[in-house]
């Protein structure tokens, strides 16, 4: 194990300064230190922030350390391949891979499927890596920015669970929004929802708290689908699902996965039938990996989803109003959106949805 501060001053001794990704939640500790350093930025999703790195070499010809879960992998591979490759123009940056689902690590099936071709699909693309455990990897990290450095092509090292240590300066402190959170709202929906109802609910946070108040509170109104994995393609399989089904479909989405693939709004908004209804958990912040802010509070919902075709727009900032407008949306044809700002916050001893396979099944039924 080592602390970030001390990989930190690896890469600035390495002459490797700006700093750009998706947070996870095994490089925490990393990306909670650079956060607030004004030489980063936090991009929507790993393709654009691999665009972005390419971009600065074009104009600083320098690396840029690019930071990711392996699982956002399939999201860089596209500019990895058609940008950056030895082949197209060669263009070096050093990735930084939270390694989910390491082989021999016990982890949630989604994570040990990516985990277990992450250097497999490292390897078609081309790419050296080394994994990184502790300070004697260090040397092994050196090399590899050298010869990106010299032979003008992408590198990566890869870093399991555990292995950053929290640096004592690190300050995760954030601002409370509003006094209610997204279980307030979970509990208060599946009250007023139909028999038939159908959910399909973004990976982390949201599908683990729905999941678990459903196991809690015995409530068997609706069905529910949980985005285990798939982060910003919530909307488009409730789109998927809706267009073909009657039973009114709930999608529950969050700003850190909407802003993803924030594109699948438009296919929304022209496709959907009636029964399409969104709702955003607008907590301005990747929470289920850490709390980093998100570009949500630099986004107007409202013109946003009008725009690209949705029949109405709700907000609410509290939770009596939230359940005032709940009664109205509900009630209402779609497709329609529902911006809930909530509170960073979860519930203790959270679970995780378990035998997916029947849950898909249960969906079907």
């Amino acid at each position: 194990m080592f602390l970030s501060k001390e990989l930190l001053k690896l890469l600035k001794n390495n002459n490797i300064n700006y700093f750009v990704g998706v947070p996870d939640s095994i490089l925490k500790n990393f990306s909670i230190d650079i956060e607030k350093k004004k030489n980063h930025i936090i991009s929507t999703n790993e393709g654009s922030a691999i665009g972005f790195a390419a971009g600065y070499y074009l104009s600083k010809k320098k690396l840029c350390c690019v930071y990711l879960q392996n699982s956002g992998l399939g999201n860089a591979i596209n500019p990895l391949s058609s940008i950056t490759h030895s082949k197209v123009y060669s263009i070096p940056m050093l990735l930084m891979i939270g390694w989910r689902g390491s082989p021999n690590s016990k982890d949630e099936p989604q994570h040990l499927v990516k985990g277990n071709i992450t250097r497999e699909l490292l390897s078609l693309l081309k790419i050296k890596y080394c994994i990184l455990r502790n300070k004697k990897d260090f040397l092994k990290l050196k090399k590899l920015i050298k010869f990106s450095q010299e032979k003008k092509v992408p590198v990566a090292c890869l870093i399991e669970k555990g292995v950053i240590k929290k640096s004592e300066s690190t300050n995760t402190k954030y601002k409370k929004r509003n006094k209610f959170l997204r279980k307030d709202v979970i509990e208060h929906l599946l009250s007023k929802i139909k028999r038939q109802t159908r959910i399909i609910s973004t990976t982390g946070y949201t599908s683990r708290e729905l999941n678990q108040i459903r196991l809690l509170n015995k409530n068997k109104k609706g069905k529910d689908f949980y985005m285990v994995g798939g982060m910003g393609h919530t909307s488009s399989l409730a789109l998927g699902y809706s267009l073909f089904k009657n039973y009114e479909t709930l999608c529950l989405d969050g700003d850190g996965s909407l802003l993803m693939h924030m594109g699948a709004l438009g296919t929304v908004g022209k496709f959907a039938k009636k029964n399409f209804k969104h709702i955003l958990f607008n907590n301005n912040s990747h929470e289920s990996v850490g709390g980093q802010k998100t570009i949500s509070d630099n986004v107007n919902f409202e013109k946003l989803t009008k725009a690209l075709g949705y029949k109405k727009y709700f907000m609410c900032k509290s939770l009596n109003s939230m359940k005032k407008k709940m009664n109205i949306f509900l009630k209402g044809k779609g497709p329609s959106f529902f911006e809930i700002q909530i509170d960073n916050g979860s519930m203790k001893n959270l679970g995780r949805p378990k035998n997916l396979l029947e849950i898909k099944e249960k969906f079907l039924s």
